[in-house]
């Protein structure tokens, strides 16, 4: 059921998530990782760096700095297609999921108090 929010109300709902974010031990991911984080969950695999970068319409390179920033913190991995070796297929990890799960948990109990 969606939730009807006003500008003002989807603003506070962001700034208050992006706050709690901030304040708490979860990893600092920029809004091009969590969207990338938010792509390789949500949408079904495979994901490539190819695929990636023509979704979000920026280059491979760029794609590559959020990929190796968000592998240091386990939040995905990667490894050759073993079928196309110029490919690069990115995974979920488990860790990967719970920070999502956390993050949605995040934004359900401040939709709440909206």
């Amino acid at each position: 059921m969606p939730l009807p929010l006003s500008t003002a109300q989807a603003l506070q709902l962001w700034h208050d998530v992006g706050l709690a974010q901030v304040k708490d031990d979860e990893p600092d991911l920029s809004l091009r990782q969590i969207t990338i984080l938010l792509v390789i969950y949500l949408e079904a695999p495979p994901h490539t760096v190819r695929g990636l970068a023509f979704k979000l319409n920026v280059s491979k390179p760029v794609i590559t700095r959020a990929l190796d920033a968000m592998g240091k913190l386990e939040l995905v991995s990667r490894r050759r297609d073993a079928t196309d070796m110029r490919n690069v297929l990115i995974q979920r990890t488990v860790k990967g999921s719970l920070f999502l799960e956390r993050l949605g948990d995040l934004i359900a109990a401040h939709a709440k108090e909206i």
